[in-house]
């Protein structure tokens, strides 16, 4: 039996620091699930690891894209199984790290059907640009509250395509995110890093503080002529954007940086709160973490 190893949580949280401890330990490789750090051209705003951080272990879809090009969640189930069955040829063991729900659960669980009609999509596209992305939110929000709450809700593209199922089905977007899941020729021992919410907020600001001084500005900067695509209708980011068009000051940018951050973060600890396969430990207990996997991975050999 193969294993992979999913280690999540909210941003700041430390995943991959652990993750990179964690491949040593088992001598394996690891795949990305952030959807941001895809893309080379973004670096400071997505924590994109650097060399000295990957510490000598290979890792996969860091830096893999162009923010030219498009990239999905089913687009990436594809990609990372094709790799998975690479890496699976020469370990039992792989992991994978990120803080991007829904690419997670495409590779642990697959995609069901999904409805859509490009008739309401171009419609929802002329609203929003004529509208902006407020009734995108409410829509949502009335319709489908469960996932209203954990999507990210500044980001226009995961909005209307929500809006768009519910529009073309009449069922919510979550409810063809918890139907029977894809089997898979691997098992998945998922781990969600737990902390206590002061502390997390503590290390979400001062990250933000570090991306300031490492060049973040001008990071977005480089990226005016991108703007509209969706990796950068995200935080760390948009604030920017509305810094360089006068709308805010740079003070008030760094400020929503930091809340947005905090406020994904409570997005992303409620994604992942709903899988009751995940197991949420402290990451400063490396012992008990690794203690933990090597119990699961007793219990399937």
């Amino acid at each position: 039996m193969k294993h992979l190893i999913v280690i999540s949580g909210p941003t700041a949280s430390g995943k991959t620091s652990i993750s990179v401890k964690l491949a040593k330990h088992y001598g394996c490789e690891i795949l990305s699930a952030d959807s941001r750090q895809f893309f080379k051209e973004l670096n400071i705003g997505t924590a994109k690891p650097t060399i000295e951080e990957m510490d000598g272990i290979a890792h996969h879809f860091v830096g893999n894209l162009s923010i030219s090009q498009d990239y999905t969640a089913g687009k990436f189930e594809k990609d990372a199984l094709h790799k998975l069955d690479e890496l699976f040829q020469k370990n039992d063991v792989a992991v994978l790290v990120g803080g991007s729900g829904l690419y997670i659960d495409a590779v642990c669980n697959g995609f069901d059907d999904v409805p859509g009609n490009k008739a309401v999509r171009n419609l929802l596209q002329e609203q929003f640009e004529k509208e902006g992305i407020k009734f995108l939110q409410l829509e949502l929000q009335k319709n489908d509250p469960e996932y209203y709450n954990s999507v990210d809700q500044n980001n226009p593209q995961r909005l209307m395509r929500s809006v768009e199922v519910f529009r073309t089905s009449g069922k919510p977007f979550s409810s063809f995110l918890t139907q029977n899941t894809t089997k898979r020729n691997f098992n998945c021992i998922k781990i969600a890093l737990d902390w206590e919410r002061e502390l997390l907020y503590n290390r979400i600001n001062l990250r933000v503080d570090q991306m300031i001084k490492s060049g973040l500005e001008n990071e977005v900067n480089s990226l005016i002529l991108y703007r509209e695509k969706t990796a950068l209708k995200t935080v760390g980011y948009s604030e920017f954007f509305e810094f360089f068009d006068g709308k805010i000051s740079k003070e008030e940018a760094i400020e929503l940086i930091k809340r947005n951050s905090r406020r994904y973060a409570k997005r992303q600890i409620t994604w992942f709160k709903r899988d009751k396969d995940t197991s949420w430990m402290r990451p400063n207990n490396l012992a008990n973490i690794i203690k933990y996997i090597d119990g699961r991975l007793n219990l399937t050999t």
